[in-house]
């Protein structure tokens, strides 16, 4: 009889697009996010915490196939529905204030924080999981609430340790360049169809809007390029195309520099004042009421953040701010860093944005049928995390717990009865439970939960009611460094009673021995 085949064992990697955090990570997660939400609330936002699972009906605006229902997010068919994991925390939003609409007030602020999962390509800071923090408004026509996440965003960077001067919030309206593309549009149809659509047949309406829609989405994806590549880019890629850093050849929209002239010129409108860019942007739109409306509400937000003392040197107005997402309808912002970093190959760069949003007038019309504004924002939390990192704002005072050594393990309870007490002042502290046979160990294990203080007690301390307290802390200076003069005449042990142990570790965690 042939022997069964040995079942190999599962490999221990983390899967491919994903990540793990550990300790110290998650811990400044989580008291980034308990900044954020002061923010949030002193605003009069409520928290909201949506499922992870939503139908894929209800995420529908991100699936690009119809006959994929799982295209771009991980889904699963169960009792012939399709479910999946949200893409982001705005669809669910639109959903919950749809089914719960006759419960909530209205206005309704809201924000949410926890992760989102795409499946896309992964690639270096590209990950399939990753944090997002939203803070929204459904119901509320007012660009006085779009004003109003401009400045709760600014509040929240400098909440966090951004402080102004290392950021700005760039603000701009999709109906201003909905107005310069009427206006492109229009010069198109007059070169393709000189004598009027209904000379060309019966859908030639339907081929219009269909050519028009085309082009605009591509339009929106070359602008939004504008960063990276440039004015000369942009143009290159709205006309006949330009080769790429890797030598391939991206196709162009097929736009004539003449038609191509006025989104450039929408683009680069921004002047050294928000009147002056203002001013621009009115020669760019022309006569189109629509963009003529997008640029009074931008005269109205900027009237707004001023009067509440938000300047352009923290939120200004930049047409070159267009937002790749389809359904945003007016004000759309972004947060961008503007301190320097050094990019892998020791190469300096700015650090970019690290939040986005704007007004999305029909995600709720989805639902109801009927038109729900709504405006929010969304904060990149991992990059906001990478930025606190860069300007060495986290990772540099992340403390492990006061560790209890084993010196008896027949006196476990007295140890026990130490860790309590520790506790119970409010230090972080652990009786170390490995094998005590090593007292090397228990020091190495302290090292590595990176502890600022060890307690050692044996037979002898017991006897005389003292405890010895190791200044781990110290102890690692000295060892790095045994010559630092400000160190040479200071112990790094001390023996104390029993009963003064909590007030001499506080004074060691305080750092005022």
């Amino acid at each position: 009889m042939a022997k069964d085949k040995k079942q190999p064992r599962p490999k221990a990697v983390t899967p491919k697009g994903f990540q793990d955090y550990f300790g110290a990570e998650v811990t400044e997660r989580a008291e980034m996010l308990s900044k954020i939400a002061g923010v949030y609330h002193r605003y009069g936002f409520d928290a909201l915490e949506t499922s992870a699972v939503e139908t894929v009906e209800a995420l529908g605006k991100f699936l690009p196939d119809v006959d994929r229902p799982n295209e771009g997010v991980f889904a699963w068919e169960e009792d012939r529905d399709w479910l999946a994991l949200r893409y982001d925390l705005t669809a669910p939003l639109a959903r919950v204030f749809a089914q719960f609409r006759n419960d909530l007030p209205t206005p309704y602020r809201r924000y949410a924080m926890g992760p989102v999962w795409r499946n896309e390509k992964p690639g270096p800071g590209r990950f399939r999981q990753f944090y997002q923090c939203d803070a929204d408004t459904v119901g509320a026509a007012s660009v006085a609430a779009d004003a109003e996440i401009c400045a709760m965003l600014a509040d929240t960077l400098e909440e966090v340790g951004i402080p102004r001067g290392d950021y700005v919030i760039r603000v701009n309206n999709r109906k201003v360049l909905n107005g310069v593309l009427e206006n492109v549009a229009q010069s198109i149809i007059d070169e393709n169809y000189p004598y009027g659509a209904r000379m060309v047949g019966p859908d030639s309406g339907t081929m219009i809007l269909d050519r028009k829609e085309a082009w605009r989405a591509d339009v929106l994806r070359t602008i939004d390029k504008y960063d990276k590549v440039g004015a000369a880019g942009v143009l290159e890629l709205l006309t006949n195309g330009r080769e790429d850093a890797s030598g391939a050849f991206i196709e162009g929209v097929g736009l004539s520099a003449e038609q191509a002239r006025p989104v450039l010129a929408f683009l680069e409108a921004k002047g050294s004042t928000n009147d002056e860019t203002l001013e621009r942007l009115s020669e760019a739109v022309g006569g189109s009421a629509d963009g003529s409306d997008g640029i009074a509400e931008l005269k109205e937000i900027a009237a707004l953040l001023s009067s509440q003392s938000y300047g352009p040197d923290r939120i200004v107005i930049d047409p070159s701010v267009v937002r790749g997402l389809g359904y945003y309808t007016g004000p759309v912002y972004e947060a961008e860093l503007t301190f320097e970093i050094k990019d892998e190959k020791g190469r300096p760069r700015n650090f970019g944005s690290v939040a986005g949003g704007g007004r999305y007038d029909d995600l709720v019309k989805r639902f109801t049928g009927q038109e729900v504004p709504a405006t929010g924002v969304s904060i990149g939390v991992d990059r906001l995390l990478a930025a606190l990192r860069a300007k060495g704002r986290m990772g540099s005072t992340s403390s492990g717990p006061v560790i209890v050594t084993v010196m008896d393990r027949a006196r476990m309870a007295d140890y026990q009865g130490m860790v309590a007490e520790l506790r119970n002042a409010g230090i972080r502290a652990e009786v170390y439970l490995g094998n005590p046979k090593n007292f090397g160990n228990q020091l190495k294990y302290a090292d590595k939960r990176q502890s600022p203080a060890a307690i050692i007690a044996g037979g002898d301390e017991f006897d005389k009611g003292v405890v010895q307290i190791k200044d781990l802390v110290l102890g690692a200076k000295i060892a790095k460094n045994a010559t630092l003069e400000e160190w040479k005449d200071r112990p790094s042990q001390y023996e104390v009673p029993r009963d003064q142990m909590v007030a001499k570790v506080r004074e060691i965690l305080d750092g005022k021995v």
